[in-house]
This record gives structure tokens, sequence and C-alpha cells, in this order.
């Protein structure tokens, strides 16, 4: 059991001690934190908030605490309901809101929910902001409205409607490409708020749904993060019903993996890669994923005569580079898609309709566009040192030895070699090194993965 508090949110398990868990008061002190920083920010106390949640069995306590302590403080909640991550970013400009709070665990197990902040734009706070947040729930220091005070409590029911419009009113979303090839599609929900939201775009773009795990009800079927290892199912159902390919959402459908018409995976990382393949080739720009996240990125960008940038992990540093260069396209090798001309957050809806058009236009099978693409194969490794052990100065020597070769420094060091790299990041929270790298083989990625773990050793 555990509870984590970050700039972006607090994330935790349901039930236990306070301050331990995400217990009903933790809840509530975090709440009234984000709320009443936003009074002072604002400087006033009459904001408006919209919520949204997935479907997580604890959804509607949190729900209830979040809502009751933000009308405390006098602030107007406009309730989604069962919603999606992206939907509610859409849906707080679209209101013309204050900000916004997400009650999502994302691809964390059922057990966990989270609270993630919005600001007015509907994109997350900054790491500045979030920092002012942890303070204030720190110290406690809420102020909160009188009787005749109280927020007001609406609710919203057509979030959905409005996302998927937007979608469709997109330029580069060819709904009647799409709909002219009838695709018959697999859809993996993880019984979660997808089961809702896909299908709905999925019929307006004229294909046929095959409904695996779309009850709202909460109770993930199977780990909810969508890895090979917990995808056998909809691979299976593919197949056994000759559908055209599968698609795989995490529980706040911020995340999209794909399955081809042979029950192979796609590959998380190459998500990304083939919506940015549709988009720069027709709209050649700037794209932008993390320093942990796949070549084939740089490799497609480089054959539309486009650039490529990549940022520190995690979202907000992705949208902070990608509206710095001006990129048409961006996100995350997890499946995360960030398409600009429709809002700065990752969104398996936007992604799912620019990769159906990209699929309908090129006239070819799943597997076929993923032939497409260069074969490279990521090895994920760590490194434990003694707390007593200076990990920055480690790193700073191991960006030394290899003066030759192309280094960032941005998050951690990542060192770019000809024919494969490696990113070497520190953990914030235990002194360990993680190591990720990427070869044209698994055998080669996790030899080099191998060989850093010698090389730091011996630097002790």
């Amino acid at each position: 059991m555990a509870l984590i508090k970050s700039i972006s949110g607090i994330r935790g398990t349901i039930g236990g001690k306070v301050d331990d868990n995400l217990t009903p008061i933790d809840i509530v002190k975090f709440t009234s934190a984000f709320g009443y920083w936003l009074q002072k920010t604002e400087n006033r106390k009459d904001l408006t908030l919209v919520i949204g949640r997935d479907a997580r069995i604890s959804g509607k306590m949190v729900n209830s605490l979040v809502t009751a302590t933000l009308q405390g403080l006098g602030i107007n909640v406009i309730d989604l309901g069962l919603s999606t991550t992206p939907t509610v970013e859409v849906m707080v400009p679209e209101l013309n809101t204050d900000g916004g709070i997400i009650l999502t665990a994302s691809h964390n197990p059922k057990q966990w929910n989270a609270l993630k902040l919005l600001n007015r734009k509907g994109e997350f706070i900054s790491g500045e902001d979030g920092t002012e947040v942890l303070k204030i729930a720190e110290t406690a220091d809420f102020n909160f409205a009188e009787v005749d005070e109280l927020g007001t409590y609406t609710t919203q029911e057509d979030g959905f409607d409005i996302h998927i419009q937007k979608i469709l009113d997109l330029p580069m979303v060819d709904a009647e490409a799409i709909k002219q090839k009838k695709f018959k599609i697999v859809l993996d929900a993880v019984n979660s708020t997808g089961g809702i939201a896909v299908p709905m775009l999925l019929e307006k773009l004229g294909c046929e749904v095959v409904e695996l795990y779309c009850e709202p009800n909460g109770h993930f079927p199977h780990n909810p993060e969508p890895l090979k290892e917990h995808l056998g199912d909809i691979c299976e159902l593919v197949k056994s019903e000759k559908a055209d390919m599968g698609i795989v959402v995490d529980p706040d459908v911020d995340r999209l993996a794909l399955v081809d018409e042979n029950g192979d995976l796609f590959g998380e990382e190459y998500t990304l890669v083939a919506v940015a393949d549709y988009i720069l080739k027709n709209k050649p720009g700037v794209a932008v994923s993390n320093l942990s996240s796949s070549r084939a990125l740089r490799d497609v960008a480089t054959r539309h005569e486009s650039t490529y940038f990549a940022s520190a992990v995690g979202e907000v540093n992705v949208v902070n580079v990608m509206k710095e260069k001006n990129a048409v396209i961006g996100g995350e090798g997890n499946g995360g898609i960030i398409y600009p001309e429709l809002h700065y957050g990752r969104d398996s809806l936007v992604g799912i309709a620019l990769f159906l058009s990209h699929l309908a236009l090129e006239n070819k099978t799943v597997s076929e566009l993923r032939a497409s693409y260069p074969d490279y194969f990521m090895g994920k490794k760590k490194i434990e040192l003694t707390p007593d052990i200076d990990v920055d100065g480690i790193l700073t020597k191991m960006k030394d030895l290899y003066p030759n070769d192309e280094v960032s420094t941005v998050d951690g060091v990542k060192i770019d070699f000809k024919e494969n790299w490696v990113h070497l990041r520190k953990s914030n929270t235990e002194p360990i090194i993680r190591i990720y790298t990427e070869a044209f083989s698994q055998t080669e990625a996790d030899g080099l993965g191998d060989e850093m773990i010698l090389k730091i050793k011996s630097l002790q």
C-alpha cells in the first residue's frame, strides 16, 4: 500500500492509514490545497472546475469527496461523471472553466486511485505550481467558504459527444476513407470508460466493433497496463473473429496499443511512430518524444524532411518542448499520442482516428504498415547502489567516457551511438540508476545494458 505525492497530483491505494494511503482525509486535504491555490492564483473565490473519473470501484467515493470539498471552498463544480483523461482536458477550455481534476490512477491496478490536476487550458499544471500545491497541503492552510458562498454542483453528460465531434472535424481525420474500409475491430477497454467512448468513435467511423472487457464496472480483468504479457485474450480474439485489428486502451484512455490482423502486437512504441508518419507525410514539421522513446520516430521524421526533438521523460516535459518547437505531433513511447491541433494531452481517441485514417489511405493491412517501419528492440535494466554513492557524479563520469558520441544531459545521460543508444536516469526515490537501451536486436539491447552496468560498477 502506498501514497505518492508529486507535482502532478496525488496517487495511492484506497484504505489504510492517513498519510500512508489514499484515505478520505488525504483526498479532502489535497483537493482543498489545489482549490485554495487556484483561488489565490486567480485572486477570486467563485471559480468553476470540471471533474471526471474513470470506472474504478473507488471512483464514486472519491468523486463525492472531491466535489463536496470544492463546494466547501466556494468553487462551482461541473461533473462529467464517467469520462476519460483526454475528454476532461478537452472540456475544461470548451466550458471556459478555471481548471479541472481527473480522478484516475491511469494504468495502475484497481486498488489505486489518483487526482490529476489541470489548469484553465486543460493541461497538467506545471512543476512549480505543483510544488506550491504540495506546500499548501502540508500546512493545511485553507480558508473555506461560509454557508451563503458554497459552490454549486451541475452535471454535464455530453462530454464524449463534444470530444468525438472535435476529432471528426479535424482535417487530418479522413472519416470517409475509414468508412469505405468497413474495418472490423476488437476493442479491449479493461472494463473502464474506454468501453463507452471508443465504441462511440468507432461507430461514427463506420467500423464494426467486437467488444472485449468494455463494461465500465472497474473490475479490471487483467493488469490494466497495455503490455504484451497482459493482452493474450485480445490477440486470440482478433484471430478468431478474423478482425482487421485490435485496439487496447488503459483505464483513462490516454495510452493506445494496437494488435495486427494476425493477433500480433503492433508495439506500443510504434503507435506514435505510425501516427507521426501520417501527420508528417502530409504536414512536414517537428515531432517530439521523450528521451526514452524509440529512435524510430526520428527515422520517420527524417524520411519526411522533418525535425525531431527529445524532451525529458514525462508528459509535461514533452508538451513544453512541443510548444517551444511548435511541433505538429508528439507523445511518448508508451502509446501516448499528443496532437496539438486538438489539445496538448495524450489522447487515445484522436490517436485511433488518425491511425485509422493512415491505415485506410495507405491501403495496407496493419502488419504491412508495421513492416514499413524500422525494427528496434528496447531493453530496461537497473543497478542498485549504496545510499552513500554520488549518483550524479557517476552519471557525469559516464558522460565523460563518450566525448566523441552524441550525448544529452537533459534528463540523466543519454548516449546516442550510431547503431543504438543508452539512457541512464537516476531514481528520485531510491539509490538506483535505470538503464534504458535500444538496438536492432533484443540480444544487442540487453547486452548494451549489461555493458553499462559493468562500467557503472567500475566507477563506484
